[in-house]
This record gives structure tokens, sequence and C-alpha cells, in this order.
């Protein structure tokens, strides 16, 4: 049988079109070149970009508490107790007992907490137990040296024996004092065991919860709580308002004031002027009036913000408006030819502000136009600082 010829006239390479696995290499090599350009513009755009400066900043402080009106002086303040303390055990120990919670109200020696006094309580009846031991051993003594005062009267024994029955009656006697004494300090470690309550008042704040470990010193690191509690006697509320000095002479002890709680605006409390701190704040240029606030209230409250004015007599001259008064770091303050001038950081921005320089306060210095208090100036601004320039503000 003859094998056919195959036709091989139909077989055609074509050179006009590449193969497909051509066409997807060439695609991937674009594709990779593509990737690599995006490459290097991204890092040429990262190194020329401008980048933001760090600057540090200070707020200007904004001084002159009160204001003067045709009802008086105003001034604002906060709500204080003059008898106020935080109560805290005299010996370090863990807390095994808490008998009040916040707004528990208790009398001057009530117990407040109790600490551990397993080990008190055992140093105490010992110390009974040796003041009752030298006790007996005393009562013996004293029969020893009677009955031996006899015997040497009837010739039996010598000077030598009573003199000895007689010194041991009184080593026994120190003894008992000694031990006296020790049982008196063992009852007083048990008692600073007992947290008492130093006068009549109100808890305001727990310190301590039951389990934790207490001290009067912070000797025991963050785990050791320094008080237990904290109270307060509400029936010495008064109000202490920072007063510009240059109102200061129109107030004095005793003048009628009108409290006005933010917490309560339409109502008005009576109270008095207990003292005018005898000292000034050069920082705020103000003096510390304490207010006595006569119309008792349970409302009112420890730390709740008030409004005083003063008031002052009808027939008085009215008192001129307290200039307002802005200070600022000294290192904030950059003098050049043009004058004094801050730079100030508004939406990360920074923009060059001239202002006028008074008098140093300390580490401050005073800015008498310019500002006008709230702003954030740049401390210590870095040479080549522009209009307009991205800043970022770090940790001062």
């Amino acid at each position: 049988m003859t094998t056919p010829t195959p036709d091989l006239s139909q077989l055609r390479i074509r050179r006009d079109a590449p193969s497909a696995g051509a066409r997807r290499g060439a695609g991937g090599v674009a594709l990779w070149i593509l990737l690599g350009a995006l490459v290097v513009a991204a890092g040429w755009w990262a190194m020329l970009r401008p980048r933001a400066l760090q600057v540090q900043v200070a707020v200007a402080a904004a001084s002159g508490g009160g204001s003067a009106s045709g009802e008086g002086i105003s001034a604002n303040g906060y709500v204080v107790a003059r008898t106020k303390a935080s109560v805290s055990a005299k010996i370090p120990g863990r807390m095994e007992y808490l008998g009040v919670r916040e707004g528990s109200e208790v009398k001057r020696g009530e117990i407040i907490a109790r600490l551990e006094s397993g080990d008190y309580q055992a140093a105490l009846n010992a110390a009974r137990a040796t003041v009752a031991e030298t006790e007996a051993q005393l009562v013996q003594a004293r029969r020893d040296v009677d009955r031996a005062r006899r015997l040497r009267q009837d010739q039996v024994i010598s000077d030598v024996e009573v003199e000895n029955v007689t010194t041991r009656l009184k080593v026994l006697e120190a003894q008992l004092g000694a031990a006296r004494a020790q049982r008196e300090l063992a009852a007083a470690n048990l008692e600073n065991t007992r947290v008492r309550a130093p006068f009549d008042g109100t808890v305001l704040r727990k310190d301590a919860e039951v389990g934790e470990i207490v001290s009067p010193s912070s000797a025991g690191g963050g785990f050791t709580r320094t008080a237990i509690v904290t109270m307060a006697d509400l029936g010495t509320l008064e109000v202490e308002v920072d007063v510009n000095e240059a109102y200061i002479a129109q107030i004095h002890n005793e003048q009628p004031a009108r409290i006005i709680l933010d917490a309560y605006p339409d109502t008005s409390f009576t109270g008095t002027v207990r003292q005018v701190v005898p000292t000034a704040d050069r920082q705020k240029a103000t003096v510390l009036v304490k207010v006595s606030i006569l119309d008792r209230d349970p409302r009112i409250l420890p730390e709740m913000g008030a409004k005083v004015i003063f008031l002052r007599d009808p027939k008085a001259q009215p008192v001129a408006a307290a200039p307002r008064r802005v200070t600022v770091p000294s290192a904030a303050v950059v003098q050049g030819p043009a004058g004094a001038r801050v730079w100030v950081v508004e939406a990360r921005k920074v923009a060059a502000r001239p202002v006028q320089v008074g008098r140093e306060q300390g580490e401050n210095v005073e800015i008498t136009s310019g500002l006008s208090g709230g702003e954030s100036v740049v401390l210590r601004p870095p040479s080549g600082l522009k209009d307009g320039a991205q800043v970022r503000v770090v940790g001062s």
C-alpha cells in the first residue's frame, strides 16, 4: 500500500503580524517602564516639594481680670471651700474597709476607713500580756521585801539579802513602766490604722478603694495612694476671684457683693468681701479677692464658675476701664530694622505681626499693640522664616 505524499504548498510563515506571545511581552515591558517613571517622579517630588518647618509655639496670654460698670466692678472666679483636706492614713498599709462615698456627711472623729491591723492587734495583745506579767511579779516582789524586812529585824537574814530583794522590786517597777509605755505605743499604732474625719464635712471624692495600698507619702510609686478621700466643709464655701489691679483700690473688706453662678445665671446670691489678699500676681496683673457667700444654698458646689459684682456706693464716681494686657515669652519677639515683630501660626502657616513692646515681666514681655491675646506665637523663630511658610508645631 502506497502512503500519500503530504501537500506542503499551503504552509506559510506570516512575517507581517507578531505572535500573541510577542504582544504580551511588549505590553509587560511598557507597563514596567511606566511604573518606573512614576516611582522616579514621586521621588523627585518628595525631594523637591517644600517641607514644613518644625517650630515651638506659646500662647499670647491676656490678663486683666474684671471690668467696671454702673453697678460696680465685676470679676470671674470659682467657688472653693475654705476648709478642705485630702485625708490620708498616718501609716502605710492595705485598706480593708471604706465606710463613705461621694456625698457622705461625716462628723469629726468618725471612722472613714480602716487598714489591715492584724499585726498591730497582736502587738497590742502581747504588750498587754507583758504588763500583766510584770504587775504580778511586782506584787510578789513587794511581799518579798516586806518579809525580808521582818526577817532582818529578827536577825534571820543579812542586810545584803534585804538589799537584793529591794533592788529587784525597783527593777520590776521600772520594767512595769516600760511595759506600759510599749502598750501605749502598740495601742497608738493600732489606732493609726483607723482613718478618722478631721472635721465635720462632706466627702467630695474617693481617692482609693478597698484592697489598695495607701501611704502618707508617695514612696511606694504609682501603685500607692497618698489620699483616701477628699472632703470639705460646705459651710465654708466662698468665691475666689482675680481682680485687675487697676480696680483693687475700689474694693475693701466687708464690701457687699452679688454672686452669679455660671450654672444658675438667672439667680444671684448675696456675698461680702472677706479678704483682699495683700499681694499681686505680676504675670496676670491681678489681686486675689475672697468673697464669703451669705446665702447658703445646696446648689452651690465647690469648683463652680462664678461671677462676682462688687457693689459700690451710687454716689461714687465711675471707674475707668482697665487696659487689657497681653504678654508673650521674650523668646518670641524678633527685633529688626523695621521694629519688633512676632510670628503668628494660623492654619499651619506663619505670618509676621508687627508689635510694640512694653515692659519686661520676668521671662515674658508685655505687648502693648499688635496682639489681642490667645494667638499662637513662634518661640525662637528659625532664620529664613517667610510669610505663608508651612510649619509643624512640636512640643515646646
